[in-house]
């Protein structure tokens, strides 16, 4: 299987907290890839050494085969350009509308200087996500779900390679969480776009994606297709497993 990103032996530590202690992982391309595991195992630490945000200590990434971790800022820049990350609140602009919000990364990452053009884009991202027409509001006037889309469509308008979604449906309503998970397979089915996911959201995360890992103890203690993590006896996996949800449907195991 052709891998876009590919992590061998990676380590990070604050001080003398380690939290990633030889990670190995490899990412399929054009697939979903989701990284599971308790509160406080490194998984946002992992997404922010791959995209070149934060600086391993030891060990290697590779996206598409090209060894990231000692190139120059300058070079890291190129490297990021390939990705997008929707962050757990979406993080969108308080002052801005959502037009201008969906527009910013345009005109700040890609350059864009063409105003109808980017109008456009908006317009075509705000539909794409089924909410058009809300160009003008702001977002305090939107609902946790809609601004959790609206961040979606601002990460997809500068067109990644791979997507990165932080906890996409804290904070939200069983319905709402579904709608969310649905979004994240539209977006890897239609556009081609290999996502990666951080989830809590165990039950969501087992139906959308073609490949899970579990974090823990610094490294990934089980990876496969949800049906292989599912039936892995990892002894913290099981628990973690059992004590978020008790109705996977899913084959388990004995």
């Amino acid at each position: 299987m052709d891998n876009i990103i590919s992590v061998r032996g990676l380590y990070k530590a604050f001080a003398d907290k380690k939290v990633l202690e030889g990670v190995d992982i490899d990412v399929p391309k054009g697939k979903i890839t989701s990284i599971i595991g308790q509160s406080g195992t490194g998984k946002s630490v992992l997404f922010k050494c791959i995209i070149g945000i934060m600086q391993a200590d030891k060990g290697s990434i590779k996206v598409d085969g090209e060894e990231i971790t000692q190139l120059p800022e300058i070079e890291l820049r190129r490297i990021r350009r390939r990705f997008g990350y929707c962050f757990q609140d979406a993080a969108l602009f308080d002052s801005m509308t959502v037009e201008e919000n969906i527009a910013f990364p345009l005109r700040e990452v890609l350059g864009m200087k063409d105003k109808r053009k980017m109008k456009a884009i908006v317009k075509e991202k705000l539909e794409w996500i089924e909410l058009p027409g809300i160009e003008e509001k702001y977002p305090s006037e939107l609902s946790g779900g809609m601004r959790k889309r609206v961040g979606v469509a601002r990460t997809l308008a500068i067109e990644p390679d791979i997507l990165l979604f932080d906890e996409p449906t804290t904070g939200l309503d069983p319905v709402l969480s579904e709608s969310i998970n649905n979004l994240i397979k539209r977006v890897n089915e239609e556009f081609g776009i290999t996502c990666m996911v951080i989830s809590h959201d165990i039950k969501g995360t087992f139906s959308i994606s073609d490949q899970i890992a579990f974090l823990a103890d610094g490294a990934i203690q089980a990876v496969g297709s949800p049906v292989e993590v599912a039936r892995a006896q990892h002894p913290v996996l099981r628990k973690f497993l059992e004590n978020s949800f008790a109705d996977l449907k899913v084959d388990c195991g004995p």
